[in-house]
This record gives C-alpha cells, sequence and structure tokens, in this order.
C-alpha cells in the first residue's frame, strides 16, 4: 500500500510538472513562430492542461485497463464543474461570456450525449475515435477562425497569464516539450500502476479508481489555472477553461485513447448506468446557471460543491458495499435533485422577466 501511495504522489507531481513545462515549451515555440495567442491559447494551454488525462488514458487503455480510462475522463469531467468551478465561485462570482452560453456549453452538452451514445454497446471502437478527434479538430478550426474578429489587443490581454511571451533559444523551447513529455509518459505510468494496486489491495474496481483518486489528480492543472484566475479578477477565463478542458477530455482524449488501444475502448455497465449519466446530468445543469444572468453567484457554486461531495459519498458507499448506499441513493433521487431543479427553473425564469420589467 505505501509503495501505490507513493506511485502516486510521484505520478501526480511529475504529471502537474511535465504538463507545466509542456505549455511553456509549446507556448514559447508558438510566440517565436509568430502564431496569434489565441491559437496558442485555444490549442496549447488547452491540450497542456488536459496532457495529463491524456497520458493517464493512454496508458490506461494500451495496458488493458479500460475502466480507468473511462473513469478518468468520466470523473474529471464532473469534478471540473462541481468541484473547481463550485470552489472558484464560492471565491469569487464568476462571470459567463455570451458564448460560452450560446455556443460552447451546448457543445459540452452534445459531445456528452454523444459519447454515451457511442459506448452504449459497451465500447468506443476505433471509427469512434476517429470520429470524435475529427470533432474536436472541426471545433478548434471554428473556433480560431470566429476569434479572429477580436483584436490583437484583446487577445494577448485575453491570455497573457497563461502563455509564455519571452523569447528563449530555440533549441531551450524544444528542450522544454521533450522534457514536459517524458515527465507525462513516466506519471502517468506510475500513476496507473500505483492506482491499479491499490485496487486490488482495497477491492475497489478499476472504474471507481479512475472517477476519484486519478480523475481529481490528472485534474490538478485546471484546479490551479481556474483557481489564480478567480484570484486574479479573470473571471471568465476561470469558467472558460473548464468549459473547454471537459470538451477537449470528451473528443481528444477519449478520441486518441479509443484510436491508439488495440482493441479500442470497453465502457462499462456501471458507467453507462451511473457515471456517464452524471456527467450529462452535471453538463445540462450548467446551462440554466450560467443562463441567469451570465453569472454563477456564490450560493450557485456552494450548490455545485455540495453536489460532488454527494457524488463522491455515493461512490464511497458503494465502493465499500455499505447497506445505506440504496436510501442514501432515494433521498438525492427523491429529494435533493427535485428541489435543485425546483430553484434553478425560478432562477430562469426571473431572469427571462428581468428585461421586461
Amino acid at each position: 500500500m505505501l509503495y501505490a501511495l507513493l506511485l502516486i504522489v510521484v505520478g501526480f507531481v511529475l504529471l502537474v510538472f511535465g504538463g507545466d513545462v509542456l505549455v511553456r515549451g509549446a507556448s514559447g515555440l508558438a510566440v517565436a513562430a509568430r502564431i496569434s495567442p489565441v491559437v496558442i491559447g485555444l490549442t496549447v494551454v488547452a491540450m497542456g492542461t488536459s496532457a495529463p488525462e491524456v497520458a493517464v488514458s493512454v496508458q490506461s487503455a494500451w495496458i488493458g485497463k479500460a475502466d480507468l480510462a473511462v473513469g478518468n475522463v468520466v470523473g474529471s469531467n464532473i469534478f471540473n464543474v462541481l468541484f473547481i468551478l463550485g470552489l472558484s465561485a464560492l471565491i469569487v462570482p464568476l462571470v459567463v461570456s455570451s458564448q460560452l452560453v450560446r455556443v460552447d456549453v451546448p457543445l459540452m452538452i452534445a459531445a456528452s450525449l454523444l459519447v454515451y451514445g457511442l459506448g452504449y454497446d459497451g465500447s468506443l471502437s476505433r471509427l469512434d475515435g476517429v470520429l470524435l478527434f475529427s470533432l474536436l479538430l472541426t471545433y478548434v478550426i471554428w473556433t480560431v477562425r470566429q476569434s479572429r474578429r477580436k483584436t490583437e489587443a484583446e487577445l494577448a490581454e485575453q491570455f497573457e497569464q497563461e502563455i509564455e511571451t519571452r523569447p528563449r533559444p530555440m533549441l531551450q523551447l524544444v528542450g522544454l516539450i521533450v522534457l514536459g513529455l517524458v515527465l507525462l509518459a513516466l506519471g502517468a505510468n506510475w500513476l496507473v500502476e500505483g492506482a491499479v494496486i491499490i485496487a486490488r489491495l482495497m477491492g475497489m474496481s478499476e472504474l471507481m479508481i479512475g472517477l476519484t483518486i486519478v480523475a481529481v489528480g490528472t485534474s490538478l492543472p485546471e484546479v490551479a489555472a481556474s483557481l489564480a484566475a478567480s484570484l486574479k479578477g479573470e473571471r471568465d477565463i476561470a469558467v472558460g477553461n473548464v468549459v473547454g478542458s471537459n470538451l477537449f477530455n470528451l473528443l481528444g482524449v477519449l478520441g486518441v485513447t479509443a484510436i491508439v488501444a488495440p482493441a479500442g475502448v470497453a465502457v462499462s455497465s456501471q458507467a453507462l448506468q451511473l457515471d456517464i449519466p452524471v456527467m450529462i446530468a452535471v453538463a445540462v445543469a450548467t446551462l440554466p446557471i450560467f443562463f441567469t444572468g451570465h453569472l454563477i453567484a456564490r450560493w450557485e457554486g456552494a450548490l455545485f460543491f455540495f453536489y460532488y461531495l454527494v457524488y463522491m459519498t455515493y461512490l464511497i458507499l458503494l465502493a465499500t458495499g455499505n447497506a445505506f448506499t440504496g436510501r442514501f441513493g432515494e433521498i438525492v433521487l427523491l429529494f435533493i435533485l427535485p428541489l435543485t431543479v425546483i430553484t434553478l427553473a425560478v432562477g430562469v425564469i426571473r431572469a427571462l422577466r428581468a428585461p421586461s420589467t
């Protein structure tokens, strides 16, 4: 157990550090090549913060631990919205841009539904992976074209906290990229190995480990980026980082994983019956909250954070075979969820009536 925990901790550290080094090297290389800041932000930075998810999911699927790969993506998406946005909004109310409400959040919901539909037969094939990754490329290209309407000054200001702007020698930049990739590969290998050992020792499924320990660990870059953006007053970046990361996880991480896995990625019945539906519900729940005044208030952040604690509690009860698991699920379905739906509905109605009053 101690050896497994050491592997996980060291793996986490290498993943976070490796992702940061990769972003610095790649963004510096992009700046040296005179690539637009928005292209850097949408590609290098977004993919860099999701690099741990890519590394862990690909490594897991390659060695036949598909549940870890799926649990990592699904758990990361749930964690990103409920925990990261919830905690960020508790620090300071978050601003939601109109593009997120009109385009990106609906796309996140659609991508979540698509993954569920493709995996409903029990697996994500290589053809499914190609489709998902092709949609990601289409989204990035479209977003880059849309962003060209902004001025260079606006783009530079938007991403000044996220990209490397100081010129560095080309050899140093390439070295940073190589070092970042090596650290990510090592971190992913050790993290997956440690997680599998713990799963076996504790009798927990690999899916459960992926949904909890691995998902939280690989989401650390998003935690750092969103909390830093909130504290610096860049409240729109905090929200955009989460939504963009979720889209990349669904289309990019699962897409690449399904392509490189020898036999595709198996999707377990628990993931189809519980975890992916929860991920979809979380994505859908963001729409009315984002819609109400384009602002995530502190109480809405608290609601997100509370639901993450509820979800984690249910997973722990399920993993330990606790007799209270069924009753706990009934309480959530019969009382907590209806109250939440009513509260969100009232908020939407007030938002719709506000302009005419």
